[in-house]
């Protein structure tokens, strides 16, 4: 068993942690390795919308789901109807509430009154290269994907909720600059906070 793991298990405290940032900042690798290392059940408000997509009728695809044609014209649906977000941030809440548990979501950190709340920051062009290199797309159509995407998402989040997401930073405990850094780096730096701050007795 890890450091880590024999630290997390011996500690009586219940973590609640939620990673946030915009898509290709790292935040689904990082809370799956927070997840894996501190023995956290681990849910993705991305995944969660997804699979009520395919529960309407959407067709799934192997790769580039949110940035495909499926999931652009499942944005425009959100934006005309919020039914389907509000029910899915009432379930991460009630998740969330019962304790350790790392949410990979953009509702959670200004939604959830507790817990520790990470924003991952990266520069337009360094999320449209990891994009690319996962979906299998040019840069620039990554690029003019994700903006599209994000400009429906905030439009979608200002009328639900009334925050702005991406500047609005006001819930973020930890705020990481990952243009540099590795997804391994920013997983140690984020284990050094939770390991000193959050489960020290």
């Amino acid at each position: 068993m890890s450091k880590r793991k024999e630290k997390k298990g011996s500690s009586k405290k219940s973590l609640v942690v939620c990673v946030c940032g915009l898509a290709g900042s790292g935040k689904s690798t990082l809370a799956k390795k927070i997840a894996d290392t501190y023995s956290l059940r681990y849910y993705s408000g991305g995944d969660a919308l997804k699979a009520l997509a395919m529960e309407e009728g959407y067709a799934n695809v192997e790769r580039g789901w949110w940035e495909g044609e499926e999931g652009m014209r499942f944005l425009k649906e959100r934006n005309r109807d919020h039914l389907l977000d509000k029910m899915m941030d009432e379930k991460l809440l009630e998740l969330a509430q019962q304790g350790n548990v790392v949410m990979d979501s953009w509702t959670m950190p200004w939604l959830l009154k507790e817990g520790f709340k990470i924003w991952l920051e990266a520069s337009p062009e360094n999320r449209a290269k990891r994009i690319a290199g996962r979906d299998r797309i040019s840069a620039k159509k990554a690029l003019e994907a994700l903006t599209t995407k994000e400009e429906q998402t905030r439009q979608i989040y200002s009328k639900l909720y009334g925050f702005d997401l991406g500047s609005d930073l006001k819930p973020f405990s930890l705020i990481l600059d990952t243009n540099n850094l590795s997804a391994d780096e920013a997983f140690f730096t984020v284990c050094l906070i939770i390991d000193n701050c959050l489960l020290r007795s």
